[in-house]
């Protein structure tokens, strides 16, 4: 029996933590050639929800496999619909909004991941990814729930 996957035999679920820091810049991880799909793109950090678990414990865990911090959260923003038609793909992601609250940020999955930087919000990569852009965008739009 042919093991299902989310995002391609079903629509996924999962999300992202836009992490900011006191100097107005967010922390962003460029997608590495063993990644699911866009290859090449700037991404907050995040990933699939697992079946049985919470979005925020999923996101909590996703940005302390791929970053090895562990993150306050401090806002909701908008969903997005990730619909990636290259890769044959479909994802509903959840975005979080919040900070660093320990560790020091380190890429721990080199083969998904190329390059860590943080960017200043006046001062964005070209290439982010739909679901990271609209994040960024509602942020500096203010659309988001405090928590």
């Amino acid at each position: 029996m042919k093991k299902l996957k989310p995002g391609k035999d079903f629509i996924g679920v999962g999300g992202g933590f836009l992490i900011l820091n006191e100097k107005n810049e967010t922390l962003l991880l460029k997608r590495g050639k063993k990644s699911k799909n866009e290859i090449g793109f700037w991404n907050k950090p995040g990933g699939a929800v697992d079946y049985g678990e919470t979005l925020i414990d999923a996101m909590k865990r996703e940005v302390k496999e791929e970053i090895g911090v562990d993150v306050k959260i401090f806002g909701y923003l908008l969903h997005s619909d990730h619909i990636i038609k290259k890769d044959k793909q479909h994802w509903v992601g959840f975005n979080l909004l919040g900070k660093i609250k320990t560790g020091t940020p380190r890429i721990m999955e080199p083969d998904k991941h190329d390059d860590m930087k943080w960017f200043h919000l006046r001062a964005l990569p070209k290439n982010l990814s739909q679901p990271t852009r609209e994040a960024l965008e509602n942020y500096l739009k203010g659309k988001y729930i405090k928590l």
